[in-house]
């Protein structure tokens, strides 16, 4: 599996899309808010820059991706009146892998801008779009060019599947019977990965810049755990059930494994101590439900969209489905896709009326030591 070719998210606003699938993210977003502020507070009052550049790594497309930069500006505008200065000019890089849909995202600029003006009430600081396409498992800016990186839900995300998994039979991931080797394999990958992430940005951030890191993550030292990746082996539940009726061969589910790693808080901070150019400011971890409409209003959404919010497992499948339809695509064919996700539907709705179930995230605000 070439990673960067079939690694993003459902586009369009279709109704697996992304766009119209990403409540979880969305939720996140607003927990770890508070971070955020203190972050570019500081940055802001350490600094005082006439020119701020923002960057969002792996920023995706749909109605999140403008909501930390929204806030971002809004923020930084409050201080400026608050200070009595001047507003700086924003520069906002949106990264992510080719195969996003970063059309969707320009055409949505404008209504942003005039949405984000209206909003403020007020003069804002001119504000220059950028789309970055590329892994940011590598560079992606020039040197000491960024103020401040922000990336949600994105870290999990490896640059390829880890070697030496060809053992890890029937499952997509590390299970609860994955052999040993196999959460071994993906702990390593990671530590390559979010290492070489960490040397990157640090060649890209302005001395003092700052970063705030959302990973879906676990509580948990152990990687096979519930709150690690039980998500994905419900769905290797459902693709195993079709090998056995025949409609998956047993070699196609045995070669598919999902490019992603949950780390603990724990395994965050070891690495970013061992690359040693960041100082740590917050690590926090919080949890969202599964089914992000469950502590939700029906009423906050129109009629049709009402009806569907009591039904945990399609939820939950919705919002997996436009996270790995691409993948599953790319690997099974696109025939057998409504058979699973109408598998892994009942499966989930089985699993969340007998459990409560919760994604884990671990957040980490971080500063380029000077």
């Amino acid at each position: 599996m070439k990673v960067a070719h079939v690694l993003h998210m459902n586009g369009g606003v279709g109704h697996a899309s992304y766009a119209n699938n990403s409540l979880v993210q969305e939720k996140v977003i607003c927990l770890t808010k508070p971070i955020r502020e203190e972050a570019i507070t500081s940055l802001y009052c350490n600094t005082v820059p006439r020119s701020l550049a923002v960057a969002d790594l792996g920023c995706s497309s749909g109605p999140n991706t403008l909501l930390v930069v929204s806030e971002f500006i809004k923020i930084v505008e409050k201080l400026c009146r608050e200070l009595n200065h001047k507003s700086p000019e924003y520069k906002v890089f949106l990264n992510d892998l080719p195969g996003n849909d970063f059309n969707n995202i320009f055409k949505s600029l404008d209504s942003f801008k005039e949405k984000l003006r209206d909003e403020m009430e007020s003069r804002i600081g001119p504000c220059y779009f950028y789309g970055v396409p590329g892994s940011f498992y590598g560079r992606v800016f020039p040197n000491q060019s960024l103020h401040f990186v922000h990336s949600s839900y994105s870290l999990q995300w490896l640059s390829k599947v880890p070697e030496g998994v060809d053992n890890n039979r029937g499952n997509v991931y590390i299970g609860s019977t994955s052999p040993t080797n196999v959460a071994r394999a993906y702990y390593e990958q990671f530590q390559r990965d979010f290492s070489l992430f960490l040397k990157c940005r640090a060649e890209e951030l302005v001395k003092g810049g700052c970063m705030v890191l959302t990973f879906l993550g676990r509580r948990s030292d152990d990687p096979s755990s519930k709150d690690g990746g039980y998500i994905w082996e419900l769905m290797a539940t459902a693709l195993n059930d079709m090998v056995l009726q025949g409609i998956i061969k047993e070699e196609q589910l045995d070669t598919f494994n999902i490019p992603q790693y949950t780390p603990s808080p724990s395994e965050v901070k070891l690495e970013v101590l061992k690359e040693g150019s960041f100082a740590i400011n917050r690590l926090e971890v919080s949890e969202v439900n599964w089914d992000a409409f469950d502590d939700w209003n029906a009423l906050e959404f129109e009629s049709e969209r009402a009806d569907s919010l009591s039904d945990g497992g399609y939820n939950v499948a919705q919002c997996m489905r436009a996270v790995a339809e691409p993948m599953l695509v790319s690997h099974f064919g696109e025939a057998i896709i409504e058979e699973v996700f109408s598998r892994y539907q009942q499966i989930l709705a089985d699993r969340m009326s007998k459990e409560k179930t919760k994604f884990t995230n671990v957040t980490i605000l971080l500063t380029k030591k000077a």
